[in-house]
């Protein structure tokens, strides 16, 4: 049986998907980083409050894209917004990361 939904309704299931992994929020200076758990060393996503960017670890993006049948541009995307959505701030543009690099993913110590 197939069944259509809406861009919108796709949008919603997946902002649920995403507020289910239960990320915590770090916040150090002008960024804040959604981990997993409190130690982790590197972030799923990171927003810079002073620019609106928004960097998400490639292999979040690879689980929405397969998991919801979207083309990867379209679940970076997506994942922004879920951004924008939970901290109520703009998020002017979202790139998925490849690799944790050590400036784009990694949280600071101090």
């Amino acid at each position: 049986m197939k069944y259509k939904i809406t861009d919108s309704q796709l949008e919603s299931v997946i902002f649920l998907y995403l507020d289910n992994q239960d990320f915590i929020q770090i916040e150090k200076g002008n960024t804040i980083y959604f981990v997993n758990s409190e130690g982790d060393e590197y972030s799923q996503i990171r927003y810079d409050k002073s620019d609106g960017w928004c960097y998400v670890y490639w292999t979040l993006i690879e689980e929405i894209s397969s998991f919801f049948s979207l083309e990867q541009t379209n679940a970076e995307q997506v994942i922004g917004r879920w951004v924008e959505n939970t901290l109520q701030m703009r998020v002017t543009d979202a790139w998925g990361c490849r690799v944790k690099h050590p400036f784009l993913l990694r949280i600071p110590s101090n």
